[in-house]
């Protein structure tokens, strides 16, 4: 599926391998030739497309997040011996549901089961788009973001709580005893 050597199993297969502590393949660590790219597509809203078709199969979506990389602004799949390029229409993953916090950390969950701790290592950036729009984006792993799904977001606004800095007044989330922006609140 991804060029002319791999099977769908054979991919798994590579994947269940190489597997690291947290079930996640070591692809920082990969760095085989690039193969081309593939008319493979993930949609803003985080569906998955193959030549045009969605893929519907959660677990196979799983296994591809696996392996996905991003090298400057572009992304790929990589296994220990073949890279090949896909299209990425905002960011990887839609960040779906907040889970209940560990410690002193609110915890998420993304569109295909990636469990993120609101931290230091995992911060929350939200801008504006050019029509006013709040887009709040959570790093992921690996140099991937996800982007909050509007209705967590919304929720997210209704548990936040103001707070001061640098004379200006924020809406923010804590977690890991720091404060994270939702926006400015005006004056």
């Amino acid at each position: 599926m991804l060029s002319g050597s791999f099977s769908p199993a054979q991919l798994a297969q590579h994947i269940d391998k190489n597997s690291g502590e947290k079930g996640l393949p070591p692809v920082e660590k990969w760095n085989p030739e690039f193969c081309g790219d593939i008319d493979m597509r993930i949609a803003k809203d985080g569906q998955w497309f193959y030549m045009g078709s969605p893929i519907g199969r959660a677990a196979l979506v799983r296994m591809f997040s696996t392996i996905l990389k991003r090298e400057d602004d572009r992304y790929f799949l990589v296994t220990p011996v073949e890279k090949v390029g896909i299209q990425v229409d905002d960011v990887p993953f839609v960040i779906t549901q907040q889970l209940e916090p560990v410690e002193s950390k609110l915890r998420f969950v993304t569109n295909v089961g990636d469990e993120v701790l609101l931290d230091k290592e995992h911060p929350l950036t939200v801008s504006v788009s050019d029509t006013g729009e709040p887009e709040p984006y959570l790093y992921v792993r690996a140099g991937l973001m996800g982007r909050l799904h509007r209705n967590l977001f919304y929720q997210l606004i209704e548990q936040a709580e103001p707070y001061e800095e640098d004379g200006k007044t924020f809406l923010g989330l804590k977690s890991d005893d720091c404060y994270w922006s939702l926006g400015e609140l005006p004056e």
